[in-house]
């Protein structure tokens, strides 16, 4: 039995389901909240509410946006002869906040993973060789999964798929760290991974 009350710990148990919140961490960020004027935590309820009632895929790259194309696919200065290929969107912000790709993404909504139940349907696998077929000027796809095995599996399956087409695919160097996670790796060393990429 808990030494917290009831509505205490359903908030520890709901915070601790985040990535990385350990229950220290979870504490920590539960009581930081309850230390905050009720309208504080009203305004983050909303924005949660908010983002998961207006956001949604990107019609083209799948990132997420709040109407039909998001920022990166409408702005008319970013590179379209390169393609970005990332697991999820939270990669896309990785990549952006390192500032130095300029091309397009792809979001595949996760990867294969027979184990889980998820095949290539479940993928934007079949999107993507559409959208290079759509527009020629497409002529590299950098794949930047994670150097996990379902992230190479898919990244080995994407390149079949795309067999035929006049695209160059490459993928991201070594230099993020095997079995690791885009997420969690910092800017300089996926600039580096993203500069020494190679072809399969």
């Amino acid at each position: 039995m808990s030494d917290f009350p009831p509505s205490l710990e359903r908030l520890l148990n709901e915070l601790g389901k985040l990535p990385g919140v350990g229950p220290r961490s979870a504490l920590r960020i539960a009581f930081n909240l309850l230390k905050q004027p009720v309208e504080r935590s009203q305004a983050l309820s909303q924005a949660v509410l908010d983002a998961r009632s207006r956001l949604k895929p990107c019609q083209e790259c799948f990132n997420l946006t709040e109407g039909p194309l998001c920022r990166i696919c409408e702005a008319p200065n970013r590179e379209k002869g390169t393609i970005l290929v990332v697991e999820d969107a939270s990669d896309v912000a990785v990549f952006e906040r390192a500032r130095d790709f300029r091309g397009l993404y792809h979001v595949l909504g996760g990867t294969l993973s027979p184990l889980e139940g998820r095949g290539p349907e479940a993928l934007t696998l079949e999107a993507l060789v559409s959208r290079v077929k759509r527009h020629p000027e497409v002529k590299e796809i950098v794949v930047a999964t994670d150097p996990t095995v379902e992230g190479d599996s898919t990244a080995l399956y994407l390149q079949q798929l795309l067999k035929g087409n006049p695209v160059k695919v490459t993928r991201l160097a070594r230099g993020v760290p095997s079995g690791g996670d885009i997420d969690y790796t910092d800017e300089t060393t996926l600039l580096k991974a993203f500069e020494n990429r190679r072809e399969f």
